[in-house]
């Protein structure tokens, strides 16, 4: 690999931390931090991103150890001291974790460009916004009773307008309309809309992709976008302009997008609107970008 996909994700996005921090809730950082050092050997619970960490992990099986396609970096809010129950929880797991940023408290987001993060996961909606404005591909998980999918193919799904693409086209939407809107993706249709938050990331996960036959891949994307024709086509020839593929491209046209993506066995869903979020969320785990006009 000429460079590795490198994945940020918080603690509590990897792992059930809600009891401990029902503690921290009620009682504060030092109860807090009492009940995790009596913890510590008790292992934590599996988070909504836990099968997706597996999958992208798994990956590695076809590369060298001394050239890994893919890693999983651990940041969190914890102290190194709170944090031992989290690497224990790792070893555990047996997960292939072993780079981590302990923060004590503070907002861990700087650290994500100096670990070369392709993407960042985290409970933490501050945190999130935090990295999106510094360039960087990050989502808030949602809570979800809904894990991976049961396939052992990586399934990633995105909405597209301000999440793979910028919000140019949504705020047409949202400020002129639909018939606004359909016009002008008809007049435009053939010049590419510019790139949004995860345009970097959906390109990493496609070097991945480039080492395998199309049939054997161990990662599918999907696009899930509440498009319709005719605003297919300028969406089909920005992907080709930017020489990326998508394997499954749905134009839903508003409809729900939970079924399509429960269909599609998406592992995770990045959307940009906290209503689609919420109810993706009932059928895969979900990821919100805060980005774009909808989130202003």
């Amino acid at each position: 690999m000429d460079k590795k996909l490198v994945v940020a994700i918080s603690s509590r996005a990897l792992f059930d931390l809600d009891e401990s921090h029902d503690v921290f809730k009620r009682e504060g950082t030092e109860a807090y931090c009492r009940y995790q050092v009596d913890h510590e050997d008790e292992a934590l619970r599996p988070g909504v991103a836990y099968g997706l960490v597996c999958k992208l992990l798994s990956i590695n099986k076809d590369f060298s150890k001394e050239q890994p396609a893919v890693e999983v970096i651990l940041i969190s809010q914890n102290s190194a001291d709170t944090g031992l129950r989290i690497f224990n929880s790792v070893q555990h797991h047996n997960l292939d974790i072993t780079r981590a940023a302990f923060t004590s408290g503070e907002s861990p987001f700087s650290y994500i460009r100096a670990f070369g993060a392709d993407l960042f996961l985290s409970a933490n909606a501050d945190d999130v916004e935090k990295t999106l404005e510094a360039g960087f591909a990050a989502a808030t998980i949602y809570a979800s009773g809904k894990t991976a999918s049961g396939s052992g193919q990586l399934r990633i799904a995105f909405d597209g307008d301000a999440v793979l693409f910028s919000d140019e086209s949504e705020r047409v939407y949202k400020q002129h309309g639909l018939d606004a809107f359909t016009q002008n993706e008809k007049t435009e249709a053939k010049r590419p809309l510019t790139g949004g938050p995860f345009k970097s990331f959906l390109a990493a996960l496609q070097q991945i992709q480039k080492h395998y036959d199309a049939d054997q891949s161990p990662i599918r994307t999907a696009l899930v976008t509440a498009r319709s024709a005719p605003a297919h086509e300028r969406v089909v020839r920005t992907l080709r302009a930017w020489e990326i593929r998508i394997d499954d491209a749905l134009f839903l046209g508003g409809m729900d997008k939970g079924a399509f993506l429960k269909a599609f066995g998406a592992d995770i869903f990045f959307d940009d609107q906290r209503s689609h979020c919420e109810s993706a969320s009932e059928h895969v785990p979900t990821g919100h970008v805060p980005h774009g006009i909808s989130n202003e």
